[in-house]
């Protein structure tokens, strides 16, 4: 219920900036698209949720911080707060593949190969679409890409 409630303030919000069309977006357009399909998405979640055959049983006990918080919810967060803070020193392209190396070792992929193979892809496809492609200027940061 959080998400669709999240998705339909989205929507209204985005509903106040120029929405454009599909040729000429406007400023509006992402938040717009994104605000529905997080409606739909919950939707179809809670519709999944509500029909399914299967009893869902609630445990009726009171819950310690440490499985409210887990370590690795901490970490992720952590990890998502540091890269924020430096990415105009780091740059874009170092910021992204820093930031996918960290998450997916606090998300507990093992094989490093893959971890820097799949971060460094990863970061070149998004450096190409965002700054090559659609030439949204983010910090070059000490690279200079």
């Amino acid at each position: 219920m959080v998400i669709f409630i999240f998705g339909a303030v989205t929507t209204f919000l985005s509903l106040r900036m120029p929405i454009g069309n599909f040729r000429m977006p406007g400023t509006g357009m992402f938040p717009l698209l994104l605000g529905i399909l997080l409606m739909a998405l919950s939707t179809l979640f809670i519709f999944n949720l509500f029909f399914k055959n299967k009893k869902i049983e609630l445990r009726e006990k009171w819950f310690s911080l440490s499985e409210l918080f887990p370590a690795q919810l901490i970490l992720f967060f952590g990890a998502m707060v540091l890269a924020t803070a430096f990415l105009k020193h780091l740059g874009y392209p170092l910021f992204s593949f820093l930031l996918m190396i960290s998450l997916l070792r606090i998300l507990g992929t093992k094989n490093w190969g893959f971890i820097f193979l799949l971060s460094f892809v990863t970061g070149l496809v998004s450096y190409f679409l965002f700054v090559q492609w659609l030439k949204i200027p983010l910090p070059k940061g000490w690279l200079g890409l």
